[in-house]
């Protein structure tokens, strides 16, 4: 039996949501702070 101070799998996923998601939103401010990268990892081919 798991101890009580242990957490439930659902708390350990949710929690491990609001970190992702926590990461993302840091991840795409950043991206709009630099004007030079409009948000494609790549620049399209020349053709």
């Amino acid at each position: 039996m798991p101890e009580k101070d242990e957490m439930t799998r659902e708390e350990r996923l949710a929690a491990k949501l609001r970190e992702n998601l926590r990461r993302r939103k840091a991840q795409a401010r950043s991206r709009l702070d630099e004007p030079d990268n409009a948000g494609l990892p790549n620049p399209p081919p020349k053709s």
